[in-house]
């Protein structure tokens, strides 16, 4: 009996950035969305799949969104800046802003929140930061002197090593 060929599990082209990405803007929700678009626009040279850019717009979103409503808060602005970097494992972000610190100066568990039987019960927020530690790797929080520093990877446009 012969046996049947087995080819090998597709791999998609290798791509990378030309150069990492790095935006400063306002603190605000209009210029969240701007960046948002800004980077899911530079990542399209990676060629990620759409549930893929849809993680990193999720993540970014959460992070940044916190910033804005939590570390500057109401009626308070500042500047937050944004890299990211395509390396063999990911891709690599940090935020920096300079708003109020974190509570206790760490970043919050982001445990998995049970839902209730009716969705109208579901708690506002909270979602965000399990939604962050779900998604990405090597979450890290810290603060030196009057800067807050979160740095994350998401596990995705990584380079396929041969075996």
């Amino acid at each position: 009996m012969p046996r049947e060929a087995i080819s090998a599990p597709t791999k998609r082209p290798v791509f990378q950035l030309q150069r990492d990405i790095r935006i400063s803007f306002p603190s605000t929700s209009l210029s969240v969305r701007r960046a948002l678009e800004t980077v899911i626009g530079s990542l399209a040279a990676l060629s990620l799949e759409p549930e893929e850019l849809g993680t990193v717009e999720l993540v970014l979103a959460e992070a940044l969104n916190n910033v804005v409503e939590h570390a500057y808060g109401e009626g308070e602005r500042g500047w937050i800046s944004l890299e990211c970097a395509h390396r063999p494992d990911g891709l690599h972000f940090t935020i920096l802003d300079e708003g109020k610190p974190m509570p206790d100066g760490i970043a919050p568990i982001g445990l998995r929140i049970p839902l209730p039987e009716e969705l109208d019960a579901l708690p506002e927020g909270g979602f965000g930061w399990f939604l962050i530690q779900d998604l990405s790797h090597d979450v890290q929080y810290f603060r030196t002197g009057d800067i807050n520093r979160l740095s994350f990877r998401i596990n995705i446009g990584v380079t396929l090593l041969p075996n």
